[in-house]
């Protein structure tokens, strides 16, 4: 199975587990958008790479390791999130994206990334308001224009 594909099924799973304390076949099924049957199938073959604890009926939890990737997966998607809503995304669009992108981010990047975030919400925001009016416009304020240096 595809790792892009195991963690969306771990991240859905992570979701509803916080929710209802199993996550249910047919719930997993629905935000996916497939049968049951084919749930079916996938949680078996999570269950045998040690993902998932899964009972037919009972419904499925994450095993410590199924959880310490959903911890990992969620965390990579709020920094995504946060970032592009930054950058002016909105958010709904945001998470959208953020969930895609997830899953093929290294985790060098989402560190640098989650570094950078911090620095932004820990400085001035002026640079970010010449960023919204750049925007709107795709010209910057008069006096203020950026060097190599300042763009690098």
């Amino acid at each position: 199975m595809r790792q892009k594909t195991i963690e969306e099924y771990i991240e859905i799973i992570y979701v509803l587990q916080k929710k209802r304390g199993r996550a249910r076949t047919m719930d997993i099924a629905s935000k996916k958008g497939v049968k049951p049957p084919s749930i079916t199938e996938i949680l078996k073959k999570m269950k045998a790479e040690g993902f998932v604890e899964y009972e037919t009926y009972a419904g499925v939890t994450l095993t410590p390791s199924g959880e310490k990737i959903a911890r990992k997966l969620m965390k990579k998607h709020k920094i995504l999130a946060d970032f592009f809503e930054i950058i002016g995304i909105n958010r709904e669009l945001a998470e959208v994206d953020g969930c895609e992108i997830e899953h093929h981010i290294s985790a060098d990047t989402i560190k640098q990334l989650e570094k950078f975030i911090k620095f932004l919400n820990s400085s001035d925001k002026k640079w970010i308001k010449d960023f919204e009016e750049f925007c709107k416009d795709g010209k910057r304020e008069k006096g203020r224009k950026m060097g190599k240096k300042e763009m690098i």
